[in-house]
C-alpha cells in the first residue's frame, strides 16, 4: 500500500501494521509533517509521472463489508443457564457463590453431616501425624505435660521420656574381670540431670588403641546391664544417680582407651 505526504508530496510505501500503530496518523521523514495516511491510501501507484495521489472523500455512511474471509469461534457452544444460577446484576463475579454452595447453605439442617465428617477427618489426620511423630511428641517439653494430663484423665500410661543429652557421666573405670579370664569389667556412674524421670539409655562402649583407631565396639540395651525389670520400667528418676556395670571380652593389649556414648 502507498500513501503521500500532503506537504512535500513524498510518496511512501506503508504496510497495515505501520498505519495501524498511529490509527492512520503518520509522520513524514522528509519534512516532518504529521498527516492522515488513510486520505491517500492506495493499493497501486498510478503511471508515472504523476503529481498527487487521489484523495479519498469521506463517506458519511460508512460502507458495509460484504466478503468475510474468517470468523473466530464459528462453532461456539451456547450454554443455557438455570434462572436461579444467573448472577445478579449487583453481585461481583469475584465473590459470586457457586450454585451447589448456595443449595447447601439453603438446606440448613443438612449441614451437620458435612461438619461432622470434616471434624472426623481432621481428628483422624491429627492422630496419624501424632503417631508418625510420636517420639518427638513424647520427648517434647511443650507437648509432654499436656499428654501426661490427658493420659491421667484417660487412665493410660505413657512411655518414659528419652533425654540422653541430660545424662551426666560422673565416673568411669575399666579393669580386668576378677573371676573370668580374657574379660573386662567396665563400670560407670550416671546421673539424670533432667527434671523428669527418663528411660535408661542404650549405652555404646568403644575401645580404641593409641592412635584412636577403634578396636572393638558394642551397644548395650538396658536389659543387658540391668537385671531388675521393675527398675527398667521405673526408669532413672530426676536427679538420681546409678552405677552401670558391663562385662566385655578383652580385645587384647591394643585396647588402651575406652569411650561411653548414650543413645
Amino acid at each position: 500500500m502507498y500513501t503521500q505526504c500532503p506537504e512535500c508530496a513524498t510518496v511512501y510505501s506503508a504496510d497495515a501494521a505501520t498505519i495501524a500503530r498511529g490509527h492512520g496518523m503518520v509522520r513524514c521523514s522528509h519534512c516532518d509533517a504529521l498527516f492522515d495516511a488513510l486520505r491517500t491510501l492506495a493499493d497501486q501507484l498510478p503511471p508515472e509521472p504523476f503529481e498527487r495521489l487521489d484523495v479519498h472523500t469521506p463517506d458519511p455512511d460508512p460502507p458495509r463489508l460484504g466478503v468475510p474471509v474468517y470468523r473466530p469461534n464459528a462453532q461456539a457452544v451456547t450454554f443455557t443457564f438455570d434462572p436461579d444460577d444467573k448472577p445478579r446484576a449487583r453481585e461481583s463475579r469475584r465473590h459470586a457463590t457457586p450454585a451447589f454452595a448456595r443449595h447447601a447453605r439453603s438446606a440448613g439442617g443438612r449441614r451437620w453431616p458435612w461438619i461432622a465428617g470434616t471434624l472426623l477427618l481432621s481428628l483422624t489426620l491429627a492422630a496419624q501425624i501424632g503417631y508418625a511423630e510420636r517420639d518427638q511428641l513424647l520427648n517434647s517439653d511443650l507437648a509432654r505435660p499436656w499428654l501426661d494430663r490427658g493420659c491421667a484423665v484417660l487412665a493410660c500410661e505413657l512411655p518414659l521420656r528419652h533425654a540422653t543429652q541430660q545424662l551426666e557421666l560422673l565416673s568411669r573405670d575399666i579393669r580386668p574381670h576378677p573371676s573370668v579370664s580374657g574379660a573386662l569389667i567396665v563400670s560407670a556412674t550416671v546421673r539424670n540431670a533432667a527434671e523428669f524421670a527418663q528411660a535408661f539409655p542404650v549405652v555404646e562402649i568403644t575401645l580404641s588403641d593409641l592412635d584412636e583407631n577403634r578396636v572393638a565396639m558394642r551397644r548395650f540395651q538396658p536389659r543387658d546391664y540391668l537385671g531388675d525389670t521393675r527398675a527398667i520400667e521405673r526408669g532413672l528418676a530426676a536427679g538420681a544417680s546409678t552405677a552401670l556395670v558391663f562385662e566385655v571380652r578383652d580385645p587384647g593389649r591394643n585396647a588402651v582407651a575406652f569411650e561411653f556414648k548414650f543413645l
